[in-house]
């Protein structure tokens, strides 16, 4: 399992006030796309979501988003070491992803960029 990096999950009351603040802080453009009711903004190492509260509650659940080179090479790894696979890995709309529980139990999201 190679971890590529991580990125800080932020939720936010409204999008498109937060989008010009962390385009100006990252020194980058938002890529922006929308995923179960919720607008979610890439903008460097941060990714802005809005939404429903219900949504936002789960959301705010997962620790952070880790980048991996491969999904499925990761949930094995973290299987075998004990973590809960608790969702995917499912597509997204850059690669796939999946969420697993740590057995301290911390929550994370695993991301990587492959075509699916």
């Amino acid at each position: 399992m190679e971890i590529l990096g991580a990125t800080l999950r932020v939720c936010v009351d409204d999008i498109e006030t937060a989008i010009p603040f962390y385009e100006r802080l990252a020194g980058g453009r938002a890529l922006r796309f929308e995923r179960a009711g919720v607008h979610v903004a890439a903008v460097g190492c941060f990714l802005l979501m809005s939404g429903p509260a219900a949504e936002l509650d789960v959301l705010r659940k997962v620790a952070a988003t880790i980048a991996v080179k491969d999904v499925e090479e990761t949930g094995r790894v973290l299987a075998e070491m004990g973590a809960d696979i608790i969702a995917g890995p499912l597509p997204t709309p850059v690669g796939r992803n999946l969420i697993a529980r740590h057995p301290d139990g911390s929550v994370y999201e695993y991301a990587d960029r492959l075509a699916v």
